[in-house]
């Protein structure tokens, strides 16, 4: 099938998806969820296939930990898609109306935005997530993977699709483009007729190379280059225990910390202890030069080092002289996504809230939180880093436009 008719088709689909109620998106996303549980020794056999291709062509750890599929991986998406269940529907809600002065009825009701092109890296699991978020927002998607995940992907999109059949939800509600070329992403993202929306969620690199090439509109997601400052009045405890879960818990993702800058007053307090707990973790320090008087095993610090996304147990580290100075940086070199301040002082939490230009803004917890399910939103589709339309963790509300419905009595205007 040529992708042109691919993307026919999804447009066809969203029709039918568009006006089918709550009910029936419930029980395809029941399915859906069961299928995938039936099918996990199938899907986990194909997940290998990608395993031993990454170790082959040596990929990071962070990396290899996005792309595995384990039973708890499986059963949390499958979760995600029950747990949409229990969310209303957002489709043809009516969030205003009003009474004009000639008698007209104005409502202003919520409708899918049509198709989505999803197109991302390494992480199967997103198959699954966009797939139901896309459905009970009442929207088509054509998903388009990376190379990494190619098995992975195609296994899961399958059993989605074979769970459709006896739903009444089109089958071609959920595509998956096994074309990897960069040919392929391109052309999709001129499909203005078929396509409205793309997602892109990986890099810095994907989601440049899909702004560049498209004529469809963009939501940008993902690029995490995600800051902690340890301000002067801070519990320590705190800032050591963010730092960790930050930057170790699961260092391939957007949310995991990138760069961790410290008060000078208390940097011989912190440092010592936080570089020590990093380095048993496995993690490679670069530091500017008052961190690295710290360990001689301290790498100096690059400008592109605190502008980069490590997707690794790398960590950019620096000591700043002031709050003024921790808030300068990161609003020179975040990419918007999520930034922490650890701190007792009232005021410097509300100046940091307010000063910080991120779609998710924190104070004395981990930057790991945004994530659409720890927000309540039920699985997300991407964390945006813009501001038009859609911010921050994605749910299903941000996957649905509005239109105005307009009832009168045959008033005509003069």
């Amino acid at each position: 099938m040529s992708l042109e008719q691919m993307a026919r088709n999804a447009k066809a689909a969203s029709k039918v998806l568009a006006l089918s109620d709550q009910v029936m998106k419930n029980n395809a996303l029941s399915a859906m969820a069961d299928a995938l549980l039936l099918e996990k020794a199938y899907l986990q056999n194909e997940n290998n296939k990608d395993m031993q291709a990454g170790r082959e062509a040596n990929m990071s750890e962070a990396l290899l930990d996005r792309l595995l599929l384990t039973d708890a991986r499986i059963e949390d998406m499958a979760k995600g898609l029950k747990d949409l269940c229990d969310m209303p529907d957002p489709i043809g809600q009516v969030t205003e109306s009003w009474r004009t002065e000639n008698g007209l009825q104005i409502s202003r009701q919520s409708v899918p935005l049509g198709v989505i092109l999803m197109i991302y890296e390494a992480r199967p699991n997103v198959t699954a997530d966009a797939a139901g978020l896309c459905l009970k927002s009442g929207n088509a998607v054509i998903l388009r993977g990376s190379r990494s995940a190619i098995h992975s992907n195609i296994a899961i999109a399958s059993v989605l699709k074979r769970a459709l059949a006896d739903t009444g939800i089109p089958t071609d509600a959920i595509q998956l483009v096994e074309d990897v070329s960069h040919e392929a992403v391109g052309e999709l993202l001129r499909m203005n007729n078929w396509i409205d929306l793309a997602i892109p969620r990986g890099g810095a690199g994907l989601i440049k190379s899909v702004v560049s090439q498209a004529s469809i509109p963009v939501i940008e997601t993902g690029t995490g280059n995600c800051h902690l400052y340890v301000d002067a009045p801070a519990d320590l405890s705190k800032a050591l225990a963010i730092t960790m879960n930050g930057k170790v818990q699961r260092p391939g993702v957007c949310n995991a910390l990138e760069t961790l800058l410290v008060h000078k007053d208390v940097a011989d307090a912190f440092l010592p202890m936080a570089l020590e707990a990093l380095k048993t973790a496995g993690v490679e320090i670069r530091g500017c030069d008052q961190t690295m008087t710290y360990g001689k095993e301290i790498a100096a610090a690059t400008e592109d080092d605190y502008a980069t996304e490590f997707h690794d147990l790398i960590l950019a580290v620096k000591v700043v002289d002031s709050f003024a100075d921790a808030v300068s940086h990161i609003n020179r070199y975040s990419s918007g996504h999520s930034d922490v301040i650890v701190t007792e002082s009232y005021s410097h939490a509300q100046a940091f809230l307010n000063e910080i230009d991120s779609a998710c803004v924190y104070v004395n917890a981990s930057s790991r939180f945004s994530d659409g399910s720890q927000f309540g939103f039920g699985a997300e589709i991407g964390i945006s880093t813009q501001k038009m339309h859609a911010r921050g963790p994605m749910g299903i509300q941000a996957l649905t436009s509005y239109k105005y419905t307009i009832c009168g009595k045959g008033q005509i205007r003069e």
